[in-house]
């Protein structure tokens, strides 16, 4: 499988060797990073480049990624986008991936665990909604590089606990915070790859549902997962589709 890698930070770098890795233990494996989009190249990059390639990564900054995946269409492949900070727009960008009869899956988490804890945050929040004594919150912490906040996967939890949650209206940050809120609390600290807590606190008792990342491997091989399951595919895809989870 030819890759292309847009972007190429922290995540960029770790999902080339995490490529590499994965070819190195299975000899059957051929993951092929042949193109590297970066800030150095990017204005040089065609569309025939890119139609060299089976799937592209996308890991770049809310900014750039909605540019990044309009060329990834024109140039008819795939994309797998892990860019956060950018949703405001994907409703559009899903539009006309339909309308254009492209394909692009968007998380805005790649890790296996963490779609994991997502999948038991939908369950028990279904479960949650009958106990109105238990008031729920979520926390994530991260690397001070991090631009978004609260994260993306912050966000995505707190949307499927509103979709289940009748007593909560909307998601806001940690500030002056009214019942029918649901409050997501920010913190950034030194070489933390990622860390999201959901609470529900009462007067008897605290439930916590926690997914703390060690490293950026888990987001690396998801994400090349991902590309793999993606690349002779039609349509908008998440990861729940390719994990076969509920949404």
């Amino acid at each position: 499988m030819k890759i292309a890698l847009i972007g190429y930070g922290k995540m960029g770098k770790a999902i080339h060797a995490m490529a590499d890795e994965i070819n190195t233990r299975n000899k059957n494996s051929e993951l092929d990073i042949c193109l590297i989009i970066n800030t150095q190249n990017r204005n040089s990059i065609s569309i025939e480049t890119l139609k060299s390639v089976d799937v592209a990564i996308e890991f770049t900054t809310p900014e750039t990624v909605v540019d990044n995946i309009k060329l990834c269409f024109d140039a008819d492949i795939p994309v797998v986008i892990g860019s956060t900070g950018w949703t405001d727009q994907l409703l559009d960008i899903r539009s006309l991936a339909l309308e254009q009869n492209k394909t692009f899956l968007f998380a805005p988490n790649f890790s296996i665990g963490v779609n994991i804890f997502f999948e038991i945050n939908r369950y028990l929040a279904q479960l949650m909604n009958a106990h109105q004594s238990y008031d729920v919150s979520l926390e994530e912490i991260h690397h001070t590089e991090k631009k978004d906040a609260p994260s993306g996967t912050a966000i995505h939890a707190a949307l499927d606990i509103l979709k289940r949650i009748e007593r909560k209206d909307n998601w806001v940050k940690e500030t002056s915070v009214q019942p029918q809120d649901l409050e997501i609390s920010s913190k950034r600290v030194d070489n933390v790859p990622g860390t999201h807590i959901v609470q529900y606190n009462s007067d008897i008792d605290k439930i916590e549902l926690i997914h703390t990342a060690h490293n950026r491997k888990g987001f690396a091989e998801g994400a090349l997962l991902a590309a793999n399951w993606l690349k002779e595919k039609k349509g908008v895809y998440t990861m729940e589709d390719v994990l076969g989870f509920s949404k």
